[in-house]
């Protein structure tokens, strides 16, 4: 079908010797009536012009006088009378009234740092061969049910887990943190989340899982749901579009959902899903999907440490926010993210399995909420527990290199970010 731009040469090459029919006023040689009107001549060149750019001009006056009743932001000047720069003082992480479009000068360069280490991780999912997986899942003696239900409760809990985090940062966390290093930061960790849930859907599909178990587990598992149920408790208040800070009770809230986030979601509930499949990779098997929990591991640990700094910063600029009352508050969360996270490792792995068992991760979940309570400023709350899988240890904290032939140059960072 021609369109009204495109030319008819069927017409023209049928009858070449044709000449072009004129238009019917023009073409008939004596008029059939008297009152036949002639066409009018067109317009000079010029006079058209001269319209147009009359229109034209007219159009932007408009435009023009409706700008003189724009309104600049509160506290602003007219840039003709010299607007104030911002001051490095003038900065603060919450409730900052300086220009949040206004990188530099850096405030807090540990988040700036931050913001370029992640950058300098970058990673993929489908970068990591899956097809040691999916013959050993598809084997029918590849696995014992155990390692089986293992694999599925952790792609259960971390596919929604992710999907939450990343929820919570760009529709709330975003929004209240008002310092533009911390908000630069904050657009990489929400990248990252969603190429953790894109992690967790390539290892779904090219294991060829139920789709629809895995991703409704939230819902279905007792030990999944209410750890998710926990999550979305503690940070509702903040993700109300309507919420907003500046009164001691509600930077109280955002602080309160910040350490339930962090510290809780991102720094408890994601490590014994993480110790049990990156246990089966040091026994190699599911080799590729532990190596993918290997780079988001270490994406979540550079996400925890961040919240850590955040949170630790807020309390600094805002000591009024943390009484004594608020302190046991708190703690009390750490306590509750704990003892849900450790039903969900007795649940997922009811007998010893891996060379670990349900009580070897209750002792290193009591290490693990230990240690994220002092970062926080507070009193550690279990004796005598250490870390049974020090393995783990290495895993967040070294850089490791692998053979040029097998995988990347270096397993943590891009190209770009090397130094050679």
């Amino acid at each position: 079908m021609l369109s009204w731009d495109d030319y008819d040469e069927s017409q023209e090459s049928s009858t070449p010797n044709k000449a072009p029919e004129q238009p019917q006023s023009v073409q008939a040689t004596k008029p059939q009536a008297a009152n036949v009107v002639k066409p009018k001549a067109p317009a000079p060149k010029a006079d058209v012009d001269a319209n147009v750019k009359a229109s034209e001009d007219k159009a932007l006056e408009k435009a023009q006088a409706s700008l003189k009743n724009l309104d600049v932001a509160p506290g602003l000047e007219e840039l003709e009378m010299g607007a104030k720069r911002v001051q490095v003082d003038e900065k603060a992480m919450i409730n900052c009234r300086a220009d949040l479009n206004q990188l530099v000068p850096f405030k807090y360069d540990w988040a700036w740092q931050k913001y370029l280490d992640g950058c300098a991780n970058h990673w993929m999912p489908q970068e990591i061969n899956m097809t040691a997986d999916v013959a050993l899942w598809k084997s029918a003696d590849g696995l014992t049910e155990d390692e089986r239900r293992l694999v599925m409760r952790s792609l259960g809990y971390f596919s929604t887990a992710d999907s939450l985090v990343a929820n919570n940062l760009v529709l709330a966390i975003y929004r209240l943190v008002t310092n533009p290093e911390c908000r630069q930061y904050i657009l990489r960790q929400a990248f990252e989340e969603a190429i953790h849930t894109h992690a967790y859907q390539y290892c779904v599909e090219s294991l060829s899982m139920d789709e629809g178990e895995v991703f409704n587990m939230y819902r279905e598992i007792p030990s999944v749901a209410k750890k998710a149920a926990w999550s979305l408790k503690h940070t509702k208040e903040i993700s109300d579009p309507t919420f907003t800070t500046g009164t001691e009770e509600t930077d109280r809230i955002l602080l309160k959902n910040l350490i339930a986030f962090y510290v809780v979601t991102e720094g408890i509930f994601f490590y014994c899903g993480f110790c049990q499949i990156l246990s089966m990779g040091r026994r190699n098997k599911m080799t590729g999907v532990s190596e993918q929990f290997q780079y988001i591991l270490r994406d979540e640990s550079m996400h925890l440490n961040f919240g850590i700094d955040v949170i630790n910063q807020i309390k600094l600029e805002n000591p009024n926010l943390w009484t004594a009352e608020f302190q046991e508050e708190v703690t009390q969360m750490i306590l509750e993210g704990t003892a849900l996270e450790i039903q969900f490792a007795k649940e997922s792995m009811p007998r010893g399995i891996l060379g670990m068992n349900a009580n070897m991760m209750e002792e290193y979940l009591k290490f693990i909420a230990n240690r994220r309570l002092t970062q926080i400023g507070l009193p550690e709350q279990f004796s005598n527990v250490s870390n049974p899988f020090p393995w783990m240890s290495e895993i967040m904290d070294l850089r490791k290199e692998k053979n040029f032939f097998e995988t990347r140059v270096i397993e943590y960072q891009t190209g770009g970010a090397l130094s050679w």
